[in-house]
């Protein structure tokens, strides 16, 4: 589904149904869980429903139902760039030579 083609409102609505899915599948009523995100049940009704709620609201209900690894794809990772890496490899490659170097004058006793 492309989710960047739904109105807000939409994404409101497949936000809902998730949490309610979730929370049906955990055998919880809506009781248990708005107690446990530390929200009203209407609020918690809202929510399923598809209306507006705070972020924090959303945030809240999803670490009860332990659902919140969908915000790894907010996760930003660190990219080195091609040149960098050449650069890197370089540096690392010319420290190498040095040492050959060195052990070429002082060969090991065991020889």
């Amino acid at each position: 589904m492309d989710y960047n083609q739904l109105s807000d409102l939409a994404v409101l609505q497949k936000l809902g149904d998730f949490v309610k899915h979730h929370r049906m599948a955990q055998n919880k009523s809506q009781e248990q869980l708005s107690h446990a995100a530390g929200i009203s049940r209407s609020t918690l009704s809202l929510l399923e429903r598809g209306e507006k709620v705070n972020l924090i609201t959303l945030i809240q209900v999803l670490r009860v139902l332990d659902q919140l690894q969908w915000l790894e794809s907010f996760e930003i990772k660190s990219v080195i760039s091609p040149m960098t890496y050449i650069k890197l490899q370089k540096k690392h490659e010319k420290q190498r030579i040095r040492n050959s170097d060195m052990a070429a004058e002082k060969p090991p006793l065991e020889w």
